[in-house]
């Protein structure tokens, strides 16, 4: 990277922080003002920082407008797709992506278990929102009012015994998620299978999707499942840093 890209790129981050005059940011820059002015002339000519009525500069709504375009073309599924691959051949189950939409919850992907015994989860099939290990991080992400009008507008099918029995129980257990960054269905939906999940967030911290890792009791018992937690949240966390932007990339 040139060293004028370098310090143009530089003058961002400073003016995030609020307006500033040439001074601060030639100082910042550890460069002349003639050359710190040259630098912000050329933002501003791209929209990139405006100059204000008392000579300071912000960041331009060009910028703004550049950021919204970018998050609104992202493409989860395509970003996570390759990390599901990868846990998807460290561990050998069932890993899945889902999203919130439309007051359901979709998957979205789904890499197939390398073991015979296969599930029945579609990609866009809705998933059953009150045990699946997704649906509760994508829910438990929610604000507290809206997470309650959900919870108290959903139907609470007993699939199992484990199944969650009514709201009191499903917000308790959302809480609960929402608390510790992951989530689990032990044989709530079907009490063969089991399923352990991590949110992938987005620059704002908020949750975009949910990926989760299933197997049937067959395969690995719960507890074994459960080990994998660690890994499934790290992958999650990879997912969500790239997403969000936060990856440095690499110098060339």
């Amino acid at each position: 990277m040139s060293q004028t890209v370098d310090r143009a790129l530089s003058i961002l981050p400073l003016l995030a922080q609020g307006p500033a005059d040439l001074g601060q940011v030639a100082e910042r820059l550890g460069v002349h003002k003639s050359t710190a002015l040259r630098l912000l002339r050329t933002l501003h000519e791209h929209g990139l920082v405006y100059r204000q009525q008392d000579q300071r500069y912000r960041l331009g709504a060009r910028l703004f407008a550049l950021a919204q375009e970018a998050v609104e073309n992202l493409d989860v599924r395509e970003i996570a797709h390759p990390h599901l691959a990868e846990l998807n051949e460290n561990c050998g189950h069932t890993v899945h992506l889902a999203v919130y939409e439309a007051s359901e919850v979709l998957y979205i992907d789904k890499v197939e278990s390398r073991y015979p015994v296969r599930m029945y989860s579609r990609i866009g099939k809705p998933v059953a929102i009150t045990v699946a290990a997704v649906a509760k991080l994508l829910l438990a992400d929610l604000p507290e009012p809206e997470r309650r009008a959900v919870a108290e507008k959903l139907d609470y099918p007993m699939y199992t015994f484990r199944s969650t029995p009514g709201a009191g129980a499903f917000l308790k257990e959302l809480a609960a998620v929402r608390e510790q960054g992951w989530a689990t269905d032990l044989g709530g939906h079907e009490e063969s299978i089991n399923c352990v999940g991590a949110p992938i967030r987005g620059a704002d911290g908020r949750v975009v999707a949910a990926m989760s890792v299933s197997a049937p009791n067959v395969v690995v018992t719960a507890e074994e499942l459960l080990t994998l937690l660690p890994l499934v949240r790290r992958t999650a966390d990879t997912i969500s840093r790239e997403y969000s932007g936060t990856t440095r990339p690499k110098k060339v």
